[in-house]
């Protein structure tokens, strides 16, 4: 195994005792997770959607003391306040959600509505009658007549929708995407913002984001109307992973879009040059437009931007070097292309705040008061823009003050940037909050270079040894720690990949979007057969279980960066519908080009001689799994 180089490793010895992590306890206790947050028109009551202990609270924002406590059917994923402010909306997601409507006069859930799989991101027309909801993985949107209480559209998007922002005028719906559906070896692999057209509801418009843009999180509309912002990582996939300062494996940033053309306007980075902002999440506004505010979940931040002054530096900047008539030499971006790569473009503009809590994964702005609610701590703080002193000037929590749970502490760390150099990046920068995929090929030091490898979702993994595509590590537990030397480049004290270890060990499965109450399709059954069998041949290396007989094999799939005699672990299809692109390399964007046009001479499964309808039934049932 290479070595990460030892300015690195030195460098990770200092920041191993420099940085404070929360203590693990053994045992288990109260978390709430607060996920989402809506503030009152009048900036006096706050509420918070709690993702553990599936309530929603009421605060007095004032002294964010708990004002109310209102159980709902489900962990919330995503509150809206109706335009008239009596009613709030919350998305509860499961693989069945809810939409519940909470009359806040009363403190009571009045009415709830059926929703998709994993429904969050809810966002209403500007007249309040119309929800739209983001079905995570049904790959889609839900449109709701909340005067009628029921569905008006569902509208196919691209892959993993996890929060919409409608125009002012009501006429666009935007989506932020969560991962790209295309192949991994390509030469362009990026997210996209969907545009719908709310009087017609299709997409119109897929807004491409730069090369790497992946694990979208929030999009949000300009106070005026006239600009989106979505915030994401940009993954620098092409490079070998041989070090990480100034975001050569990942970089953290917003794209900003013009609503008057529907268009990208570009992509600026929210780093600074020597110093990461892991895992850009919430977004958001001042009423007057001129701040716009990002939260950092991974390096838990708020990072305060000077919007008039960003835009004023993007329109300056020349198509091209020749139209601009003296050429400034000393800025670091000198045409629009080069600010993607920019790590010093927000210098003078942006002012970062650390603070108290851990993981802030929402955040809301009243007058100059920005709430921000970090799911780690179960902690709500408010930041006053009209102070010369940027900081925390109150911070709550809503449980008592205790040490994590291991297994709390294990997501935590998983999703913490505290651990890796810099704080450029977390486990969650390639294997998402939840550890699974980003989509994305990686050329990891762990086989040597040039020969990239498609991420792997970490779900089973420490039950299905060895460990990577090739089968470089042993165990996950050693990968773990492989990966904390080499891809974060720090040495953290044992109880942290310990932690890490017991976390990913009590990972579950998610049932699939493709099941129908909770069981396989007839088409399914169908193909369940046909996977048993003699005449597929599938379970002789996937057999039921963990769907994995944890042995190599050449299939005949290796690609021209593999070398001569790669074998490859049997990977496990327990929720192969979400693991997508497929294969090693990332070569197949979907199950059908696997069976089809991945399987020389049925080394892969015999299924060259299945008709197109066994084919289908064959996939419904994979899909299922």
């Amino acid at each position: 195994m290479l070595k990460p180089h030892l300015c690195g490793l030195a460098a990770a010895l200092l920041l191993a005792f420099r940085f404070a992590t929360p203590t693990p306890a053994a045992d288990s206790g109260p978390w709430a997770a607060p996920l989402a947050l809506a503030i009152s028109a009048d900036g006096h009551e706050l509420y918070a959607g709690c993702a553990r202990t599936e309530k929603v609270l009421v605060l007095e924002a004032a002294t964010l003391r708990v004002q109310k406590s209102i159980a709902v059917p489900g962990p919330v994923s995503g509150l809206v306040l109706s335009p008239d402010g009596r009613t709030l909306y919350a998305t509860c997601a499961a693989p069945v959600s809810t939409l519940v409507a909470i009359d806040l006069a009363r403190g009571k859930v009045e009415r709830s509505l059926p929703a998709g799989h994993n429904a969050l991101g809810p966002a209403l027309s500007p007249d309040g009658k119309t929800a739209y909801l983001c079905n995570r993985f049904n790959n889609e949107i839900q449109v709701v007549d909340l005067t009628a209480g029921k569905d008006k559209a569902r509208i196919p998007v691209d892959r993993e929708p996890v929060a919409a922002a409608v125009t002012l005028d009501g006429r666009l719906l935007l989506v932020a995407n969560h991962l790209h559906s295309g192949r991994a070896d390509a030469d362009y692999v990026a997210a996209r913002v969907s545009v719908i057209d709310t009087a017609t509801a299709k997409v119109v418009k897929e807004l491409k984001l730069p090369n790497g843009s992946g694990i979208l999180r929030d999009i949000k509309v300009s106070p005026d109307g006239h600009y989106a912002c979505v915030t994401h990582i940009l993954a620098r996939y092409q490079l070998p992973t041989t070090q990480i300062e100034r975001g050569w494996i990942n970089c953290n940033a917003i794209t900003l879009i013009d609503l008057s053309t529907v268009t990208v306007i570009n992509t600026v980075l929210v780093d600074d040059v020597d110093r990461g902002a892991a895992s850009p999440w919430a977004c958001g506004w001042t009423a007057d437009g001129k701040t716009l505010f990002v939260s950092h979940a991974g390096t838990h931040e708020l990072s305060f931007i000077d919007f008039p002054g960003v835009v004023a530096k993007l329109g300056a900047l020349p198509e091209k070097l020749q139209d601009q008539p003296t050429a400034n030499y000393a800025a670091s971006s000198r045409v629009r292309a080069d600010v993607p790569n920019d790590l010093a473009f927000l210098t003078g503009l942006r002012q970062r705040v650390h603070l108290k809590g851990k993981g802030p994964r929402a955040a809301v702005l009243a007058g100059s008061l920005v709430y921000a609610a970090s799911f780690f701590s179960d902690t709500i703080e408010v930041v006053d823009l009209a102070r010369a002193q940027l900081g925390p000037i109150l911070t709550t929590r809503l449980t008592p003050d205790q040490p994590m749970p291991v297994l709390q502490y294990g997501e935590f760390l998983f999703n913490d940037a505290s651990i890796c150099l810099q704080g450029w990046q977390t486990c969650a920068s390639c294997h998402s909050e939840d550890a699974r995929v980003d989509g994305l090929n990686w050329d990891l030091l762990n086989d040597g270079l040039g020969n990239p490898k498609n991420s792997k979702s970490l779900l089973l993994s420490h039950r299905t040894p060895p460990a990577m595509s090739l089968g470089i590590r042993d165990t996950a537990e050693t990968a773990v720690r492989a990966g904390i030397r080499s891809i974060l480049f720090t040495v953290q004290p044992e109880e942290v990949p310990t932690a890490l270890d017991e976390w990913l060990k009590s990972l579950k499965p998610i049932p699939s979007p493709h099941l129908v109450n909770g069981q396989l399709s007839p088409a399914a059954k169908r193909g369940e057969k046909l996977f048993r069998s003699a005449q597929t041949r599938c379970a002789t290396c996937h057999p039921p279980g963990l769907f994995t007989d944890l042995h190599h094999y050449d299939v005949g799939t290796l690609a021209t960066t593999d070398k001569p005699g790669d074998s490859l672990d049997t990977p496990t299809l327990v929720e192969i519908w979400r693991t997508a692109p497929y294969l090693h390399d990332g070569s197949a964007a979907t199950l059908r080009e696997v069976l089809v046009e991945h399987n020389p001479a049925d080394r892969h499964g015999k299924t060259s001689h299945l008709s197109p309808a066994e084919l289908d039934d064959l996939m419904a049932y994979l899909l299922s799994l």
